[in-house]
């Protein structure tokens, strides 16, 4: 699979730093698994397993797991699958923060013996009220000046537990007059009893992301830290963690923007309270655009690498259509999903003068665009099904399906022409009665008459039912949660869908492309969801 994107100012820098020199790219991908994997990681993930492959080099998957309290280990599991089926195999290359809490616990102890950290009691709140703002400086806290023999007693203490969550924190010792806001003394440790699901009930003290990362980059000897632009600001504190301990190898920071779509909801934390909520079927529901609930809605890897890729890389911060996404998927599937006839909302049609009891299969091209594709025999007889929209009773101008005395063809077979109709004692439509012309069938070199419509159909008698899935965006243009996002449909399909499997996708004839839902389907019962209609508002 091809992940190298188009040129960007990553590589120019990478190539800048490379000039005249040996130097080993290392890139690594970071999450913290408190959540699954979404889209806008997929963009990450490409972009710095891309960078490893263009140059030689490797990239680590690591999990950033120095909060606890949200991490879990079915998170851990589900990013490294969804890695994986992206096509991106990490290998033995995957680690975690948690291995480094000894060297980073002996970091902060070096920072306290060069004066450069101090143990603090002021609350998280008094911490943000003498932080100062944009405008106006610092106030030092109380205990900056604490000694260093008295810090390391007091930082030793919190380890072994003797205190409180929130009673004490461990701050670096920097500038409370910095015109940085995040170089005014910030916290690099707090207390949390917490289990943690690598390390167990080892530790009661976790390292913060800031004081983490750099050091997990530079342990890792990773020569590009990527980050989204929203580290930028923070960049100087990840270098001044990087010069301040002993490594000699030091990470190059680089900030892009993160990706961005319309119509959906992207943050773990919105994520999370949906799924807790029960508004969303889990983390892979496939409204959701975590790499679980794409795949399970029918996306394939060669989709979201494409799409990741022909976006590029910038540091302009933006927000892409969702209709591009789904138009990188047409342009995949269109070469390579097999063309099958299936009827959404299924009307009745008996063919009156079509003879009782005879069968005939007609043959019907897998894909209008992919010849090689090939194609299929389809049964036809004297009762078929169509779409209820398809035929209308009193028709207004320009509707060139079927409809009292208009004649239509049917896919691949005749020109049918509607004689009657059947109705309920509601006066709704059940069945349509026609007759059709043995002279049209497809593929014989009728001449004769033209139509303007042609309409596709099911065999009544070998059409399997399935539940159909038809999904819209999950938010609404003005930020409302769409109370449409999906519809269940009852469906009837031609038989040769019993012969795909669920690394098929497949055409369902002027609807979309559709796919197996891998977690609710069955042979018995058959469930199957619209990864993108046909149609492109992009």
């Amino acid at each position: 699979m091809d992940t190298s994107a188009a040129g960007n100012f990553i590589f120019d820098f990478i190539e800048e730093d490379l000039k005249g020199r040996t130097h080993e790219i290392a890139t690594r991908v970071p999450p913290e698994p408190n959540g699954y994997f979404h889209i806008g990681h997929a963009k990450s993930i490409c972009l710095n397993f891309g960078l490893a492959a263009k140059y030689g080099g490797t990239c680590n998957l690591r999990f950033d797991d120095t909060n606890p309290a949200k991490e879990k280990e079915e998170y851990v599991n589900a990013m490294v699958e969804d890695l994986k089926w992206l096509g991106f195999d990490p290998k033995d290359r995957v680690y975690y923060a948690s291995d480094y809490f000894e060297k980073m616990y002996d970091c902060a102890i070096s920072l306290i013996k060069q004066g450069k950290a101090f143990v603090c009691e002021l609350t998280h709140e008094e911490v943000q009220k003498t932080r100062g703002t944009f405008t106006t400086a610092g106030e030092d806290s109380p205990y900056r000046n604490r000694s260093i023999e008295e810090n390391l007693q007091l930082f030793g203490e919190m380890r072994e537990g003797k205190y409180k969550d929130g009673e004490k924190t461990l701050r670096a010792k920097i500038d409370m007059q910095h015109p940085n806001i995040t170089l005014r003394d910030p916290v690099i440790y707090r207390i949390a009893h917490v289990s943690h699901h690598n390390t167990g009930d080892k530790w009661c003290i976790y390292p913060m992301y800031d004081f983490a990362h750099p050091l997990e980059d530079a342990i890792e000897e990773i020569t590009h830290s990527l980050c989204s632009i929203e580290f930028e600001n923070n960049r100087p504190l990840y270098n001044w963690f990087i010069d301040n301990l002993d490594f000699v190898k030091k990470p190059r920071q680089i900030e892009f923007a993160k990706l961005k779509l319309t119509n959906t909801i992207m943050g773990k934390r919105h994520m999370n309270k949906m799924v807790t909520e029960g508004t969303v079927d889990g983390w892979d529901d496939p409204r959701m655009v975590t790499l679980s609930g794409l795949r399970r809605k029918g996306y394939t890897p060669e989709i979201i690498v494409k799409f990741c890729n022909d976006l590029g890389v910038s540091k302009a911060d933006s927000t892409v259509d969702m209709a591009q996404f789904e138009h990188t998927a047409r342009e995949v599937l269109k070469g390579q999903a097999l063309g099958i006839m299936a009827v959404l909302e299924p009307l009745k049609v008996v063919i009156t003068n079509y003879p009782e009891g005879q069968e005939e299969l007609l043959n019907i091209e897998n894909s209008a665009e992919n010849p090689d594709l090939g194609s299929r025999q389809v049964p036809f007889s004297r009762e078929i099904y169509i779409e209820k929209s398809d035929f209308m009773e009193n028709p207004p101008d320009k509707f060139f399906r079927l409809a009292p005395d208009k004649e239509v063809r049917l896919k691949g077979a005749y020109f049918i022409k509607c004689n009657g109709v059947v109705k309920d004692n509601t006066g709704n439509i059940v069945e349509i009665h026609c007759t059709y012309d043995v002279e049209t069938k497809s593929g014989s070199g009728f001449t004769g008459r033209k139509v303007k419509g042609t309409i596709h159909w099911v065999p009544a008698k070998q059409a399997v039912p399935a539940e159909v899935r038809l999904y819209e965006h999950l938010l609404l243009g003005n930020g409302d949660m769409n109370p449409n996002s999906i519809q269940v449909l009852n469906a009837v399909i031609e038989p040769a869908i019993l012969n795909a499997t669920n690394d098929d996708r497949f055409q369902f004839i002027r609807n979309g492309y559709f796919a197996f839902d891998h977690k609710m389907s069955s042979k018995e019962n058959l469930v199957i969801n619209r990864i993108v209609p046909l149609k492109s508002s992009y």
